[in-house]
């Protein structure tokens, strides 16, 4: 794979760690409050559904890594998965959570994997 292309899928990695620790350990923090639009309130009685979502949007950060250090032919097969698991999760919060969604995670996982197709 290429360089950019490691590096791409690493930085969806490192998007989807970050987004895990918001959820599962600052979720009821002011500037996540902020960043995910929520009230003091909304995050208190959401804490324990946050902390699911932010696990699975680990496991999605672990699948990453896993692409980028594999051998082939399962390091592309991960890759893929994984970014189209992420694209696809991507539009569905646009279309019932947030809108910016889109835009911070399926445009970079769709990029991502162009970038991972164009590799290979």
């Amino acid at each position: 794979m290429s360089i950019v292309a490691t590096v791409a899928v690493l930085a969806i990695a490192a998007l989807h760690a970050y987004i895990m620790v918001l959820e599962m350990f600052l979720w009821t923090a002011p500037r996540t409050r902020a960043a995910f639009g929520t009230s003091a309130d909304f995050a208190a009685a959401t804490k324990a559904l946050a902390a699911n979502q932010g696990l699975y949007n680990g496991f999605l950060a672990a699948g990453l890594v896993w692409g980028a250090v594999a051998d082939e032919p399962v390091a592309f097969a991960a890759r893929v998965f994984f970014l189209v698991c992420v694209a696809v999760a991507g539009v569905y919060g646009a279309a019932t959570a947030s809108r910016r969604i889109l835009f911070v995670q399926t445009v970079p996982a769709v990029i991502a994997l162009a970038l991972v197709i164009a590799a290979h």
